[in-house]
């Protein structure tokens, strides 16, 4: 998929992006002045990266406390954002189960267990399509998946009011097909919890794309409808662009780069960036560097670089994995690539 097959206009909505900052920082003035570009998985978060390494060396007597300390918050945000980034190191299945042989009552080791056997589950099927996943890959996709709904149903028996099991529960119902019914509970029970989760939102997005059995039609509702329902500000406008994205890696080559630089979606694109990220009532909270992402990305697609740039500008160099992995297997460089054309456009 070229990166701009075609331009088209930037007058009109674009206009409104002539403001130069973003939370008091100046714009750069081009590539050479822009934070250098890299992936950091915690997003500059170094408690989140402590408690990385603190799982990287199967430490749960010094990473326990700390995920105890959010277990009594009021949304439950914050266990479930930290519980993802340890869920994600390689081993965490191993001294879960060591420590849940131990203490078996132990809550939190279960919640990890059940987390880390979800990201283990995604791994041994591979970003691969369904149709070049094999046999055994599968077999082990299924086999951890299964662990992980035990233990994560386990988890949200005993804890009633854990956003966090729900949240991954979403995750396993997709990865093993278990219906449109269950997949819409789950949901509803991660938004009970947390009514303005993003994350909880983007898996719902997800469940309801055409390749998981949905349409474009019930994700571009959803989306909408998400971010029409969220005050302004919100950062539940980045569904509308993930949708346009999910929407654009479907179709073909010369199909794809029409539909996304398209006067409609340009519109949509526009509405949904200055309803959230781009409002004067938007605050960065933790995280808030993968909306900024996404809309850089879709607005760097659409050929509009003044917007584009304004969220660059913003990441300062800050690269997160998605939703860069669609277009090359190195995010960074795919990033860059999209910050410097839209620099050198001005």
């Amino acid at each position: 998929m070229a990166l701009f097959r075609r331009r088209s206009g930037e007058d009109g909505a674009q206009d409104r992006a002539g403001w130069r900052g973003l939370f008091g920082r100046r714009a750069v003035e081009g590539p050479a002045a822009a934070g250098r570009p890299r992936l950091d998985p915690v997003l500059g978060d170094e408690s989140a990266r402590l408690l990385v390494r603190q799982a990287a060396a199967g430490d749960w007597a010094a990473l326990r406390p700390a995920l105890a300390d959010h277990t009594g918050d009021a949304d439950g945000t914050e266990l479930t954002r930290l519980t993802a980034m340890v869920a994600e190191q390689a081993g965490v299945e191993e001294w879960t189960a060591r420590a849940l042989a131990d203490a078996p009552d132990d809550t939190l080791a279960l919640l990890l267990s059940g987390a880390r056997h979800v990201n283990w589950g995604w791994e041994a099927r591979s970003k691969a399509q369904a149709k070049y996943v094999s046999e055994d890959q599968w077999k082990t996709f299924h086999q951890r998946l299964d662990v992980a709904e035990a233990q994560l149903l386990e988890v949200a028996e005993r804890e009633p009011t854990w956003l966090a099991p729900w949240y991954f529960l979403q995750i396993s119902a997709r990865g093993i097909s278990l219906g449109p019914d269950v997949a819409t509970c789950r949901f509803e029970a991660a938004v009970r919890r947390s009514p303005g989760h993003p994350a909880s939102h983007r898996q719902r997005l997800q469940q309801l794309c055409q390749k998981w059995g949905g349409s474009h039609e019930e994700m571009h509702a959803f989306a909408r409808t998400a971010m029409l329902a969220a005050p302004e500000g919100s950062p539940l406008g980045e569904l509308v662009a993930l949708a346009h994205l999910e929407h654009w890696l479907s179709l073909s080559d010369g199909e794809d780069q029409d539909y996304l630089s398209s006067p409609a979606v340009v519109a949509s694109l526009q509405e949904a960036a200055f309803r959230s990220v781009l409002h004067p009532d938007f605050v960065p909270a933790r995280g808030w560097q993968g909306s900024f992402n996404t809309f850089a990305m879709a607005f760097s697609m659409a050929d509009q670089p003044k917007t584009a740039r304004l969220l660059f500008d913003a990441l300062d160099g800050m690269v997160t994995e998605a939703p860069w992995h669609y277009l090359s297997g190195d995010p960074v460089k795919a990033f860059t690539r999209h910050r410097d054309r839209c620099a050198a456009a001005y």
